[in-house]
């Protein structure tokens, strides 16, 4: 599995419309930006620091296809980026995220 953190406007507007380009940072990179599993918690302390209000959602990656790569980022980590919009179907589940003092405590993950 997979993850993408969502603020509640964005992922409103990709259950509404059934996909998503991603955030204003993935549109400017023109790729949706994942996480692994142990990739979570610097993900989210870096660009949802101290926010409250944020989504997981879950995704197989083995089920997105070619359009998912494994690529370098953050010193030369991979992390996996999906190169065509995200639909409603590629989605296991979607849960919140809580914040506990300055830390996000995420669900048990799959």
């Amino acid at each position: 599995m997979i993850y993408k953190l969502f603020r509640p406007a964005e992922l409103a507007t990709f259950i509404a419309a059934g996909q998503s380009r991603g955030s204003p940072d993935d549109l400017r990179d023109g790729f949706i930006h994942f996480s692994s599993a142990g990739q979570l918690p610097e993900t989210a302390a870096k660009h949802f620091a101290g926010e409250a209000d944020i989504w997981l959602v879950a995704c197989d990656d083995a089920a997105l296809g070619p359009a998912l790569r494994w690529e370098p980022s953050r010193g030369g980590t991979l992390f996996p980026h999906l190169h065509r919009p995200l639909r409603r179907a590629d989605v296991a589940w979607i849960r919140p995220v809580t914040l506990r003092g300055s830390a996000h405590r995420f669900p048990d993950l799959e």
